[in-house]
């Protein structure tokens, strides 16, 4: 009912993260889920101006169809393919790779957390006690408890 939440995190060369979250309020498919998160990944690295793209996917399917080693039979699936395909001609330098999915645990851990908002884009620089971006969201999904200095406003976001 309140539909599916997607995510995709940019890392730059520098080690800077990029993450996007959207909600999609309408009928999806797993996979039809991981090509539009693909997709808003890629929207972002385009206006971003980036020239030399790695996509780390969890979803076989995906990197093998859009490789072209696969066929795309789904018809819901075809629109998706053709999109990321025209994606891809922004780019000099274009790779996919398949990742297992326990290596994409923080778009899992974005997707499921903003899915009752807006999609946003936020750029993380530097955090304040040296931690990385995704540290603390890390930290709720293996304990179950908010960290120690977390106040009720923060709780909402975490």
């Amino acid at each position: 009912m309140k539909g599916v939440g997607i995510g995709a995190v940019l890392i730059s060369e520098t080690g800077h993260h990029y993450p996007v979250t959207a909600q999609l309020r309408f009928y999806i498919t797993n996979n039809m889920a991981e090509y539009e998160a693909c997709i808003l990944g890629l929207r972002l690295v385009v206006d971003m101006g980036v020239q030399e793209v790695l996509v780390l996917g969890d979803l076989d399917l995906l990197v093998h169809q859009i490789q072209g080693e696969w066929e795309t039979r789904y018809l819901k699936l075809i629109p998706y393919r053709q999109c990321l395909q025209d994606l891809c001609q922004w780019f000099r330098s274009m790779e996919f790779r398949h990742i297992p999915r326990i290596h994409n645990e923080i778009v899992d851990a974005l997707a499921t957390l903003f899915r009752d908002q807006h999609a946003y884009c936020n750029i993380v620089e530097k955090e304040l006690d040296g931690e990385p971006w995704f540290h603390d969201i890390r930290e709720y999904i293996k304990s179950g408890a908010y960290p120690v200095q977390t106040t009720g406003d923060q709780k909402r976001i975490i």
